[in-house]
């Protein structure tokens, strides 16, 4: 069953932002001129605008039109965590840990989000496939959906190694970076939120309106190389970012 025309393109229109045709700042064609490119109804096109502006992506501004949001630069605020491990390999979050793979993962070779290009130090992301894994994690017992969790690796590194198998083996992928010879591994995290895609909110099971947390992990090795880009995406209305805050000497009661 096809998707509604307003749908694919609002999809388009996505894509052409992410990669990049239509930067932020840039005013999208006009609603006259977007009904002859697609064409489509007039109510059509101004349904996909919506479905745009909804998930963050473009302010409609009178007598200016549609444009790119722009998105300023994060501050990232560092947290303490710990790398844990079990049987299966490394994990990164305690509450997590007794997740498991809804569904075989989705192996595919494809340019990533222009963010994603970005922390793999890619210039031009439109020309340049990478491996992506995407998992759904979530509760074995009752089904439920709670983590997209999707893997950018460089080609130059993957193509033609077992990352690129939907079965990686004990460890996973860090498992296997490590004794590809990238030992020790290190990571950071940044931590942020946006509006899901139709087929996010559609895996998630989330709400009109509910926005993703995600965390963005970046893995690299002992001499700085990049090896991937993790971008995990999950309900902000079900789960939140904790963690414990500790006395700087500054802030020591006076005696």
């Amino acid at each position: 069953m096809s998707s509604p025309a307003y749908q694919q393109m609002a999809a388009e229109l996505r894509a052409a932002i992410e990669d990049g045709t239509y930067p932020a700042g840039s005013t999208l064609p006009k609603l006259t001129d977007l009904t002859q490119q697609y064409n489509v109804a007039k109510q059509t096109a101004r349904e996909a605008i919506a479905q745009l502006e909804a998930e963050g992506l473009v302010d409609v501004i009178r007598r200016r039109g549609t444009v790119v949001r722009t998105h300023p630069a994060r501050r990232r605020l560092t947290r303490g965590r710990q790398v844990h491990r079990d049987e299966r390999g490394y994990y990164f979050d305690a509450s997590a840990q007794p997740w498991t793979a809804l569904e075989p993962p989705t192996i595919t070779w494809a340019p990533p989000p222009r963010d994603i290009a970005t922390l793999l130090n890619l210039p031009d992301s439109k020309e340049q496939d990478v491996l992506v894994r995407d998992r759904l994690m979530g509760d074995a017992t009752t089904q439920t959906p709670l983590q997209l969790a999707t893997s950018y690796l460089p080609a130059s590194l993957a193509r033609g190694t077992q990352l690129a198998h939907r079965d990686t083996g004990p460890g996973g992928i860090y498992d296997l970076l490590e004794q590809m010879g990238h030992t020790p591994l290190s990571w950071e995290e940044a931590v942020s939120a946006r509006m899901p895609t139709p087929t996010e909110a559609d895996r998630l099971h989330l709400p009109k309106g509910v926005p993703l947390l995600r965390i963005t992990r970046t893995t690299t090795s002992p001499d700085g190389t990049i090896l991937e880009i993790n971008d995990t995406r999950m309900s902000a209305n079900t789960f939140e970012i904790g963690y414990n805050l500790t006395r700087h000497p500054s802030a020591q009661h006076p005696q």
